[in-house]
């Protein structure tokens, strides 16, 4: 017992996991007691156990497991953390106590998981017991029924969801169990308790007799709505609550409160989805269409089949819709008729809410099909119609069936008003508000006088409905001019109608109705609705009782008696007694006076007009009196006010007898009943006062009592009326005046905005300035209200009234309404209007734009016009667009029925072409302006499309899709969009863009939200895979929108979503959610609070929540204008007015301050990169313009609002040029510390920049110009190098600010431009200045002449571009200019010229008029400045920063510059002073580009003067390399890594300068040899590679034939070359990262070098070669084989396709491939054989059999047949299993040969096979051989004739002689001359001479001698200068050739020099070569290289840049290189004559 002793010891935790049973057991008893004993929840005990609980349920020991669910059940019971262990728990339950014999385990398995369902983790136990259906043991499965049924049974079906479960049940009905069976049996009986008869068609196909049964126990169950029995614990409450009212007996609240239980399961939910588009019969559009009516039958009966499945799957129905349609509508058989009606009732049942969409082009056509008489047709008919009208709502197909309703057609009215009628009965109060029924009444009304008595009794049953639907209130104002007779009749009606939602009650119970709203209907019937869209969902109904009988609901409920204006009965009669005031009786004025002699003294009465104003006044002190003491009842308003107005009435002269009258009249209003009538008597008088100096504050004080009582909308308008019928200007700037306060006391509810509009127009028209800019302040208030659609009511005032107007609103932007001080105590009680105004709010502020008139446009959407948007040319499509955005233009405002125009436009949103997708996109934003919140209708079947555009790759058409998406939210409010699966659709596509451009829009609008529909909740999962996109930007965007997600839904239901995600991803997700549960802002506080507040709200409020969105807009948000009208559509109404002025503000007061303190420019990577690759592209506009068009702001705008932070580009782009000002203010703050940011957006600051040029605003400019240079200095510092784009964007544009008049301006562009230089070229800049000397403004040409001299005088001639002798004689045309400034300038620059050049000017600037030359020479002399020989000014340009080559951006580095002219000039005059010769090469660099463009031009001039010849010949050769330092000194400051230490070496490798190439050499040959260090070449091979191949091409084809240098120096070169090889492809690791393009390169120059004869003459040369040999043998072994193999494949294809390679060339590249053969036992493994066969794939279709066969050597087909034939013998029959990377194998016969190999091999023994290939191939090369002999040396012949060929063609001759000792030539010469004979003899001497005891050492198997080659050079004499050995002078040609390929390297092309790439071409290449591009690599790096020690090196046009390798190698060559190459362009010339 001792272990006993030991487990006993042990804490209760560890007992519970201890090995022993008993112990366990202890643990688990000690456990059970100790959780009964804790009485707190949250006591930190519980966590002790968290991990234990699963361990307690899952024990191996039955008795121990017993006692282990005893304790786990209290624990779930009584622990606050319980719910995270619901998942394991639940699952060990199910799997491990299920399966037990013993019933007390499963009975408390059971229990334990309904008592996790009552902690409130009902999903996540519902989820395990699913799976736990799957369980293979049908016990488990039992008890897992068992557990759902108790759960249904106890919690009832809003707890347990119904729909997963029912999904299940026909397969358990199939269970083998019958155990199973009966216990499926036993749940179906539960859920049918439930949801009754929705359970029925999901159960429609199990077996018959099961179905029978369940029938039978149907029966019997109660009728009773089941009740739960069990609550959560978040119900206990209401549980206890329960219980005493049955205790009390009664349930009568319950009924009331369970009763919106019973409609929550819909069968619909219940179904399966299925999809019918793709079942469709094929021909079925053919069909349709078809003549024969059978035909169309068919296809309608195919159709009818598929639609009677009871749910559909959602899709694109459009052209099915389209056809049924034209059926019903054009069709003229009835019957087909009938039957596609029956077709759209089937779609629209099975689609529901999805069919919306289409709902809009149906109606109309079923409407106006009403005139058919057949009774089926129209039974059919009006099936279709009502089935379509629950897929909508009535809103949005108001218009549709109003347009019917004046059909001449009396059946056509009289089923429209039947339709009408049942429509009704769908409606709630609330989703048939006034603003909708108004017009139908209008319409109704008509037709209640219809001669038809058909038509009039429908439109009586229709407004009976209406009535009883909205209760008499509501509809009686509308019935006012019906006769008594009718409105009984209506109201007998209305006794009749029976709701959808049952109750036949009278009025009084109008409200209970709405309640059981079947879910649908309910919904879409909101969906419509303006002012309920955050009433959530169907359940408005019960809210109308009066709000204080139920305290136990939720506290939504209650609040919409203020909503919804329906009072409830209580207030009725109050209200009924305020409508009899209101329309007051108009007394006569006895009556008056009367009524009025009984409230007020004798005397009063008399003196009233008394001629002596002091009884007046003192008359009036009485009156006063008495009416402060009158009481309210007894007060008669009416008759005191006639008495005031009595003579003199308002003609009063005495001002202060004006005045008390005046307040006498305030107080009336304020303390009696006082009514319009009597507000009418005095009006006019208090009009007439407003204005007045004395009296007007008295007047406006009465005007705002009587707007108190008389609500202000009347009193406005009646105010306004009258002071503008007459001409008194004070009165109307005053009365505008008192308005604008007013509005503000107020609030704007239900004010007609219309009846101001006109008035306001005729203010703004006034000649008087003070009625103007009333009228302007009035405008800026009520935009505070309406919003930016107030300003098209004033589009075509004047340019200047308008902008006034427009900074007015500009003033108001951003300022939060004010809330209303006034009107509310009064609306309190229930105001008159309010009542009906509980609507009227609305269209204040969003139906303003319902007052203009709209425009019919469907008729003008014709066919033509769709086929034409659908047309297959684009321009044809591009054509329709046009003209549907001219007739939008035209229309302005337009009705909702647009035609078949959606689908059409639909499908340009998709288009091909991405203009076309921006101007449809453009297009439907004009749409959203034009037809206003009508839109909605068209949401689903458009607006979604819109979204899918934000899934595009061009950004540009993005930012149009997400501008549309804003511009249609902003009309239609969120709803609709959030409604239904399309958004979670187009989420669930897994497109970055647009998912990033999504998940950003919803961040931003759903915190402006009070509520969402439900749908939301689908959005999540997708949500969450956001959250895990690999794109960044997606995953960043979905963790924004997170918190605003959880905002609506709550953190619980987001947390049970991740149930479905893997648990890696879910932990991740919660962890997030916890984070996001932290950020979430505030959800709008419960609307029970507005309750509290006084209810009248309602019109204030309703704009209240503006406030919350307006601030936020402003800083964030897409649009930047306050929309009070977006705010109502998104759903707020009074509710909202505490909640979101609560939440909002204090989120974004701080977001603001947030925004502003954030950079102001946003680093996107590569962002400037694309920005230029769309220039180039001409994806976007080329920034090129003479003034801006908007078309280039609003491109500017769209890229900047990804980089530029959102409220600084408002300012940017803001119409007030004082917002430019604070824009530039704000930069310039920001210039220092956002270096990065300024240069990742440079170019779009630039643009913006020069659009700041074209303002006329000085102050702007000089600020533009200030930050500029600042900008420039700060590019200088950071070593920046303006790009070509950013150049040529901006500084034309600069350059025209050097002609402004203003001095201070002209100086600060001029310094600019000075500053500019230190970042972009000098040279670059010339051209831009001299276009500017073509302006006509004479100050721009003086200023840019003078700038030209100064670039000369600091930078020399070769600033001058295209040519010094161009530029020159441009600025020499201005001598002759009319403006003297300009004159002077031009001499000006021409004498700095002189000052540089001397004499040589004359030459360059040609001739000039004699008045011209002689004021030149004049200027000249007196300048006196002769050209000295001294070094003119130096400047410096900047060292620029470059950049990495990824970037792409030709950011180069500059170097110090110095204009060298003249110390050449001296230098060449005393013939080559080492001095010069020494300074030019320690100090200065060529500048590349200028040199090569100098050439150029030079070239076109060759005729005149032979130096330009010379430079010609001269600079190719020169630029290959520029001179270099070996290590500048700057060197550690420029390269602060090893990297770019190592580029900058490897840079030098390929210098043009053999000491710098070999000491670059040196350095690396150190690292190589170091293993430690090695690695550091990692990552650079290929570069390394490529730069000694260069190397290996420049001693080829330069060096070696400069007679010059010192061969030993080259020998020297070539062994450091070499050694580094070998060095480098000893490291395998290193060799094998040698690409195949660049090993192809390699190998041809090892090839080359080995085939040089020139080396072999020299004393080293045998070793270099022997060196070589060596190599290549180390290059094939070591290099990555797959690479080296595909090169050498390349290179034998090349060299066999070149003619000009030799033959010897091929064959050494034959033997490396044999050699590549015998290695490959050992590496086919590491080969990878997809590729090598791809490349052999190509040689074959390159060269087929036959080709090979006619090669002159039999050498290419053995080669590649041994290599296949050991590729085969390797890998045998899976061979053919690699021809994977090959698209069309039958381009070549790799196939065909490879499985002849295969069976070939199968045959016979491989070595025999061997042979025979062998002889084989032998035996068909001699026979061929012998046939094509003679056409062969035909062949050569006509070579050796031909001018080109004819010493390729001689050196065939010699090879086949020498291969053919025998063969005769003698046919082929006989018939020719004899000199061509002796030509041919000499021809085949020389090349024998040439080649004779030149024996090369060829490649063999075996390996050359070891050798070690080092840097270390060999002494050796000067060998013999090269050239042909026989003495024989080289031909011209030779030289051209040279020359050729010299240009070709340095990119010059042969024919034009000028049209060389520019070098952002090159280097944006790519970096990784294909085979054959390992050049254009080369000419990226090397330029970049080049480039980046670019340096001016200026000298004189004649002036012969010297060789470059020539100045640094002697001092002296320059001058011997000068000459000799005079020597050699006078031989080539002579040759040439």
């Amino acid at each position: 017992m001792g272990d006993d002793s030991e487990w006993m010891k042990l804490p209760v935790d560890q007992k519970c996991e201890h090995k022993l049973w008993k112990a366990r057991l202890s643990g688990y008893e000690e456990a059970l007691k100790i959780f009964q004993k804790i009485k707190d929840e949250k006591s930190p005990e519980w966590s002790k156990f968290l991990g234990l609980i699963k361990k307690f349920v899952t024990d191996s020991n039955a008795v121990v497991q017993l006692k282990g669910l005893e304790a786990a059940l209290v624990y779930v019971e009584n622990a606050h953390v319980a719910g995270k262990t619901t998942g394991e728990v639940v699952s060990g339950v199910v799997s491990k106590v299920f399966n037990q014999p013993k019933a007390k385990a499963k009975e408390l398995g059971i229990e334990i998981c309904l008592m996790y369902i009552e902690i409130e983790k009902g999903e996540a136990v519902q989820e395990e017991l699913l799976k736990g259906l799957d369980n293979k043991n049908p016990k488990i499965v039992v008890a897992c029924i068992e557990t759902l049924r108790k759960a249904l049974s106890e919690f009832g079906s809003k707890i347990i969801l119904l729909k997963p479960i029912i999904k299940v049940l026909p397969k358990l009905f199939e269970s083998r169990e019958k155990a199973v069976r009966d216990e499926a049996k036993l749940i179906a009986i539960e859920i049918y308790r439930w949801i009754r008869d929705a359970l029925r068609p999901p159960l429609q196909n199990i077996n018959s007799v099961q179905l029978k049964e369940l029938e039978e126990e149907w029966v019997k169950l109660p009728t009773g709505a089941p009740k739960p029995s069990r609550f959560l614990r978040s119900q206990q409450e209401l549980e206890a609550k329960l219980e005493q009212q049955q205790s009390a007996g009664g349930d009568a609240e319950g009924g009331g409160d369970d009763g919106d239980e019973v409609p929550q399961i819909d069968a619909y939910e219940l179904l399966e989805a299925v999809e019918i588009l793709s079942k469709l019969p094929k021909d079925f559009y053919d069909k349709i269409e078809a003549k024969k009516w059978q035909e169309r039958k068919e296809a309608l009966e195919a159709v009818e089949v598929l639609v009677k499945n009871p749910k559909l799957e959602a899709g694109d129905y459009a052209d099915l819709v389209k056809a049924l349609k034209k059926v019903v509508g054009k069709d003229t058989n009835v019957m087909l008729v009938a039957l596609a009606a029956k077709c759209l009732t089937g779609l629209a049942v099975g689609l529901r809410k999805k069919f919306g969409q289409y709902a809009g082009h149906v109606v109309p056509t079923i409407l106006e099909k009403f005139k058919e008489k057949k009774p089926q047709v129209v039974q059919a008919l009006q099936e279709a119609i009502d089935a379509i009208f629950l897929t909508t709502t009535l809103q949005n197909i108001s218009e549709d069936v109003l347009a019917v309703m004046d059909n001449k057609n009396p059946t056509i009215k009289q089923q429209t008003s039947l339709f009408i009628a049942r429509s009704f009965r769908h409606c709630t109060v609330s989703t048939l508000p006034k603003s909708l029924l108004k017009p139908f009444c209008a319409a109704l009304l008509k037709h209640i006088n219809d001669s038809a008595p058909e038509v009039r009794d429908a439109a009586f049953e229709a407004l009976g409905t209406a009535l009883k639907v909205v209760g008499e209130k509501a509809v009686n104002p509308f019935l006012a001019d019906v006769d008594k007779l009718k409105l009984d009749k209506i109201k007998e009606c209305s006794e009749k109608v029976e709701l959808v939602h049952g109750k036949k009650a009278g009025l009084a119970a109008d409200k209970k109705e709405i309640k059981p709203v079947p879910g649908r209907a309910a919904a879409s019937g909101a969906a419509g609705d303006k002012d309920t869209k955050d009433i959530s969902a169907p359940k408005p109904g019960p809210l109308k009782k009066a709000p204080a009988t139920k305290p136990g609901g939720p506290p939504k409920k209650g609040k919409p008696a203020a909503l919804g204006g329906t009072g409830s009965t209580g207030t009725k009669n109050k209200k009924g007694l305020e409508t009899k005031e209101i329309v007051e009786p108009e007394l006569s004025i006895e009556v008056c006076e009367e009524k009025a002699s009984a409230v007020l003294p004798a005397t009063c009465i008399q003196l009233l007009d008394s001629s002596n104003w002091k009884e007046r006044l003192a008359c009036m002190e009485e009156f006063q009196k008495a009416v402060e003491l009158m009481d309210r009842t007894e007060m008669p308003c009416q008759a005191l006010v006639r008495m005031l107005a009595k003579k003199p009435g308002w003609k009063e002269t005495n001002f202060q007898v004006m005045q008390m009258k005046l307040h006498i009249v305030a107080l009336v209003a304020q303390k009696g009943n006082f009514s319009k009538t009597s507000a009418q008597i005095v009006l006019d008088g208090l009009v007439d006062k407003i204005g007045d100096v004395k009296c007007g504050n008295n007047a406006k004080e009465a005007l705002t009592a009587i707007a108190e009582v008389c609500v202000l909308p009347w009193t406005a308008e009646q105010v306004m009326s009258m002071a503008f019928s007459q001409k008194n200007p004070k009165n109307q700037s005053e009365t505008l005046n008192w308005l604008s306060n007013a509005i503000k006391e107020f609030g704007f509810s239900g004010l007609n905005v219309k009846a101001f509009i006109s008035n306001v127009k005729t203010a703004l028209a006034a000649t008087n300035p003070a009625v103007r800019t009333s009228a302007i302040t009035l405008l800026g208030v009520m935009y505070l209200y309406v919003g930016p659609s107030l300003r098209m009511f004033f589009e075509d005032e004047k340019p200047a009234l308008l902008s006034q107007i427009d900074a007015e609103f500009e003033k108001m932007q951003g300022q939060n309404p004010p809330a209303p001080t006034r009107g509310i105590s009064k609306h309190s009680t229930s105001g008159t209007d309010e009542g009906e105004d509980g609507d009227e709010p609305d269209d204040g502020g969003n139906d303003v734009v319902d007052l203009l008139p709209r425009t019919e446009i469907s008729d003008k959407i014709t066919s033509e016009l769709v086929s034409k948007i659908g047309d297959k040319n684009w321009k044809i499509r591009k054509e329709g667009l046009d003209e549907v955005a001219g007739i939008i233009n035209e229309a302005k405002f337009i009705q909702p029925n647009i035609g078949e125009l959606p689908t059409a436009l639909k499908g340009r949103l998709n288009d091909s072409n991405k203009i076309l997708v921006q101007q449809t996109l453009n297009i439907l934003q004009q749409l959203a302006v034009a037809m206003g919140p009508n839109i909605k209708q068209h949401v689903k079947n458009l607006g979604i499309p819109i979204i899918t555009v934000l899934g595009d790759s061009k950004n540009n058409v993005r930012a149009a899709a997400l501008a549309t998406v804003n511009a249609w939210a902003e009309q239609t409010g969120m709803k609709e969009w959030l409604e239904g699966e399309d958004l979670s659709e187009e989420l669930k596509k897994e497109n970055p863009f647009l998912r990033q451009e999504l998940l950003g829009w919803l961040a931003e609008k759903l915190p402006t939200l009070r509520s969402t529909p439900t749908d939301l909740i689908l959005c999540v999962p997708h949500l969450y895979s956001c959250l895990e996109d690999r794109n960044g930007d997606v995953r960043k965007k979905a963790q924004d929108a997170l918190p605003f997600f959880m905002m609506h839904l709550g953190y619980e239901k987001m947390a049970k979503a991740t149930g479905k995600l893997k648990p890696t991803s879910k932990d991740q997700v919660l962890a997030m959610l916890e984070k996001a549960k932290a950020n979430m802002p505030a959800k709008p506080a419960a609307p029970a609070k507005a309750t509290s507040k006084p209810v009248g709200g309602s019109a204030p409020a309703k704009f209240q929540p503006a406030s919350a969105p307006v601030e936020d807009s402003v800083s964030g948000t897409v649009e930047p204008k306050p929309d009070p009208k977006k705010a109502k559509a998104l759903g707020v109404s009074s509710k909202a007015k505490t909640a979101q002025g609560k939440k909002v503000p204090s989120k974004t007061s701080l977001k603001e301050d947030e925004d502003k303190s954030g950079p102001i420019f946003i680093v996107v990577p590569n962002g400037k990169e694309q920005r230029m690759k769309d220039e180039k592209g001409l994806k976007v506009l080329k920034w090129n313009f003479t003034t801006p068009r908007d078309e280039y702001i609003e491109q500017l705008k769209t890229q900047m609002s990804s980089c530029v932070a959102k409220w600084l580009q408002d300012e940017m782009f803001h119409s007030d040029f004082q917002h430019h000002n604070k824009a530039l203010a704000v930069m310039v703050d920001h210039l220092e510390n956002e270096k990065e940011g300024v240069i990742g957006c440079l170019d779009l600051i630039l643009k913006w920049l020069t659009l700041r040029f074209f303002d006329t605003n000085t102050s702007v400019l000089m600020k533009a110009l200030e930050y500029l240079k600042l900008l420039f200095s700060l590019l200088s510092e950071e070593e920046y190098h303006l790009t070509e784009n950013e150049a040529s964007s901006f500084i034309p544009y600069l350059i025209l600010k050097v002609g402004e008049p203003k001095d201070v301006i002209r100086k600060d562009v001029r310094a600019i431009l000075n500053r500019m230089c230190l970042v972009y070229p000098a040279s670059k800049m010339f051209p831009f200045i001299m276009e500017g000397t073509k302006s006509k403004n004479s100050k721009q040409r003086a200023e840019c002449l003078e700038e030209l001299g100064c670039l000369v005088e600091s930078y020399g001639m070769n600033v001058c571009q295209p040519t010094p002798g161009k530029a020159l004689k441009e600025i020499a045309i201005h001598i002759g200019d009319r403006d003297n400034a300009v004159r002077n300038a031009a001499l000006n620059t021409i004498v700095t010229v002189y000052n540089v050049h001397g004499d040589q000017v004359f030459k360059l600037i040609g001739t000039l008029s004699e008045k011209d030359m002689s004021m030149l020479e004049e200027r000249i002399k007196r300048s006196a400045k002769r050209p000295s020989a001294a070094p003119v000014k130096q400047v410096e340009e900047k060292p620029q920063r470059t950049q990495s080559i990824s970037s792409n951006s030709n950011m180069l580095r500059r170097g110090p510059a110095e204009d060298m002219s003249s110390k050449l000039n001296q230098a060449r005059s005393m013939s080559g002073h080492p001095e010069a010769a020494q300074m030019v090469r320690r100090e200065f660099q060529l500048d590349l580009d200028e040199i090569e463009n100098d050439s150029g031009t030079v070239r076109c001039e060759m005729p005149e003067l032979v130096q330009h010849k010379l430079d010609d010949i001269f600079e190719p050769v020169l630029i290959p390399e520029p001179k270099i330092r070996a290590v500048s000194p700057h060197f550690d400051d420029m390269h602060s890594n090893t990297a770019s230490t190592i580029n900058f070496i490897i840079s030098q490798v390929a210098s043009g300068d053999i000491n710098t190439s070999i000491q670059a050499l040196t350095q690396i040959d150190e690292v190589l040899r170091q293993e430690d260090k090695a690695e550091a070449m990692s990552g650079h091979i290929d570069q390394f590679l490529i730069a000694t191949f260069m190397q290996l091409r420049l001693i080829y084809n330069t060096h070696m034939a400069d007679e010059k240098l010192e061969k030993d120096e080259i020998i020297k070169l070539y062994s450091c070359i070499i050694g580094n090889m070998i060095s480098l492809f000893q490291i395998e690791s290193l060799a094998r990262e040698a690409s195949t393009g660049v090993l192809k390169d390699l190998m041809h120059g090892l090839i080359t070098l080995m085939l040089d004869s020139r080396i072999e003459d020299l004393e080293e040369g045998q070793q270099v070669v022997r060196s070589v040999n060596l190599l290549v043998v180390k290059v094939l072994e070591k290099s990555d084989q797959t690479n080296i193999l595909s090169a050498l494949l390349v290179l034998l294809q090349d060299s066999l396709l070149a003619t000009a390679s030799s033959p010897k060339f091929s064959e050494l590249v034959m033997k490396c491939l044999w050699r590549m053969v015998r290695l490959l036992p050992d590496t086919i493994n590491s080969i990878n054989l997809d590729r090598i066969l791809l490349d052999i794939h190509i040689f074959m279709k390159v060269f087929p059999k036959e080709k090979l066969k006619q090669c002159k050597s039999e050498f290419p087909i053995r080669t590649l047949k041994t290599l296949l034939h050991t590729l085969c013998k390797l890998k045998g029959p899976k061979i053919l299993d690699h021809l994977t990377m090959i698209d069309n194998k039958n381009e070549s016969e790799l196939e065909a040969h490879l499985c002849r190999m295969m069976k070939h091999s199968m045959d016979q023994a491989g070595s025999k096979s061997d042979k025979e290939t062998e002889k084989g191939a032998s035996r068909i090369d001699e026979k061929s051989s012998k046939a094509k002999v003679n056409d062969f040396l035909a062949e050569i012949f006509k070579k050796i004739g031909s001018k080109e060929n004819t010493k390729e063609g001689l050196a065939e001759l010699y090879e086949y002689k020498k291969k053919y000792s025998d063969a005769d030539i003698e046919p082929f010469l006989k018939n020719s001359s004899q000199f061509f004979q002796s030509y041919v003899e000499r021809g085949l001497r020389v090349i024998e001479m040439e080649r004779e005891g030149k024996g090369r050492i060829p490649i063999s198997a075996g390996i050359s001698p070891q050798m070690e080659v080092t840097c270390v050079p060999t002494p050796t004499s000067t060998a013999s200068s090269t050239g042909n050995t026989n003495g024989e002078e080289v031909g011209p040609s030779v030289y051209l050739e040279r020359l050729k390929i010299l240009r070709q390297r340095c990119g010059l092309d042969n024919t034009k020099q000028d049209d060389r790439p520019p070098l952002t071409s090159l280097l944006s290449k790519p970096a990784v070569p294909t085979v054959a591009s390992s050049t254009d690599m080369l000419h990226s790096k090397l330029s970049q290289l080049r480039e980046s020690r670019e340096q001016h090196q200026h000298s004189d046009l004649d002036s012969n840049q010297t060789h470059s390798s020539g100045t640094v190698t002697t001092s002296s060559s320059s001058t011997a290189n000068i000459d000799d190459l005079k020597k050699r362009l006078e031989r080539i010339k002579s040759s040439r004559k």
